[in-house]
């Protein structure tokens, strides 16, 4: 299951993000690449040592700590640190699969959900689609700023080249507390409807009884 979700940044935050990064130090993304991925990524990304990547990071991580669909549909267990990429005209990221494990030592983490924040108005650039290579075929992506798509970590993708412009995003992965996507996918169901029945009808039997199998397959499913 892919999801989009539009607003994760305010129009504030996404102001005040881009003026960091406009004044930020970026540097080669191979950097951060894994070794046959780096052999496809043409891109720059912001120094990760610098005070403006601990101010953007910031911000994006509240923004997703509060968002509910996020938090619902991902379960997230641990975030891998925020990669803020640049893309000018040229550049590109050809077809490669994410690490399934990131980090070292106590810092290693599954990869089990990617996900890209859009940052540039996507009227200011062109070309730059993440492609995602999926079952129903490639399906490709360009969302408005402050907008942002999550994904099991499963695809072959690639981001097309840029032709005009900058795009700028945030990616980053995360390691799930629900390791199979499809049990992911039916928690994230069974959240949806028990909180759209509270909605209309309060707390009633029908919710009480969601709210029982939610929190019995979450027990039995979550890898903690």
């Amino acid at each position: 299951m892919l999801l989009q979700v539009h607003q994760v940044l305010t129009s504030e935050e996404l102001h005040r993000l881009n003026a960091i990064l406009e004044s930020g130090v970026f540097v080669d993304g191979k950097l951060t690449a894994g070794l046959y991925a780096r052999t496809v990524k043409d891109n720059q990304q912001l120094a990760q040592d610098s005070e403006a990547y601990a101010l953007a990071s910031e911000i994006v991580l509240a923004a997703l700590t509060r968002n509910h669909l996020f938090q619902a549909y991902v379960q997230p267990k641990v975030i891998r640190p925020i990669l803020f990429s640049r893309y000018e005209p040229g550049m590109v990221y050809g077809t490669h699969m994410d690490n399934a494990l990131m980090g070292s030592g106590e810092q290693l983490s599954r990869s089990d959900v990617s996900l890209t924040l859009f940052l540039s108005d996507p009227c200011t650039y062109e070309g730059g689609a993440l492609v995602l290579d999926t079952s129903l075929g490639e399906q490709s992506f360009r969302l408005p700023a402050g907008s942002m798509i999550a994904y099991p970590a499963i695809f072959l993708h690639r981001v097309e080249p840029v032709s005009q412009g900058v795009r700028l995003v945030a990616v980053t992965w995360v390691q799930s507390l629900i390791r199979d996507p499809l049990e992911r996918e039916l928690l994230f169901e069974l959240d949806t409807v028990r909180r759209s029945i509270f909605e209309k009808q309060g707390k009633t039997i029908e919710f009480d009884l969601l709210c029982k199998v939610h929190a019995n397959l979450l027990r039995k499913w979550a890898d903690v």
